[in-house]
């Protein structure tokens, strides 16, 4: 049987070549900026100063150094009963006197006793281990407070990004092609 001539097609493919490098990439993130302003709380504080009072009037007044018109005022409330005194005195020494049958020296004893004893007025204040009156009287503190303060600024810096392209070279490593070969055909026969 006589053989069919056939026709024989090779063909190659195409093949594309890529030649890449990566891109770099370089991400920087500032800090943030933060300012801090501190305003300091304020303190004012006074005292006044107290009143101290002392009273020694009575003191001096029981020393006989005191106002004039308190002992004259005492001396005068004793003098009705000084007066009396007085009377009933120059009554018993007017008794005395009339007693001359008794004998003794009732005129030399009565001057004796004149000159002895006098009557005493007491002008004098009363003494006391309580008479200086002391009194103090504090006065409050002043205190003032002015608050303080803190400011905060903060300030978020955007990130600093950079990008590098990287290379991309695509080409042809082989073209296509289709090669038909025809069936030798013999023409001798």
């Amino acid at each position: 049987m006589p053989s069919i001539p056939r026709i024989q097609i090779s063909q190659q493919p195409a093949l594309i070549g890529i030649d890449a490098d990566l891109g770099t990439q370089d991400i920087k993130q500032p800090r943030p900026t933060y300012e801090m302003q501190v305003d300091r709380p304020k303190q004012d504080i006074r005292q006044p100063r107290g009143d101290l009072d002392i009273d020694q009037s009575k003191a001096w007044d029981a020393l006989g150094q005191g106002p004039i018109l308190q002992a004259m005022s005492r001396i005068y409330s004793q003098c009705h009963e000084i007066a009396m005194q007085g009377i009933a005195r120059r009554v018993e020494d007017g008794n005395r006197l009339a007693a001359i049958h008794l004998g003794g020296n009732p005129i030399a004893d009565i001057a004796k006793e004149l000159s002895i004893s006098r009557p005493q007025f007491d002008y004098y204040g009363e003494a006391s281990y309580d008479n200086v009156d002391i009194t103090y009287n504090a006065h409050k503190a002043e205190i003032n407070v002015v608050d303080g303060k803190v400011n905060v600024n903060a300030r978020v810096n955007p990130p600093e990004i950079e990008y590098n392209r990287g290379k991309l070279d695509i080409y042809m490593r082989q073209y296509p092609k289709v090669e038909i070969t025809p069936p030798q055909i013999d023409f001798k026969s």
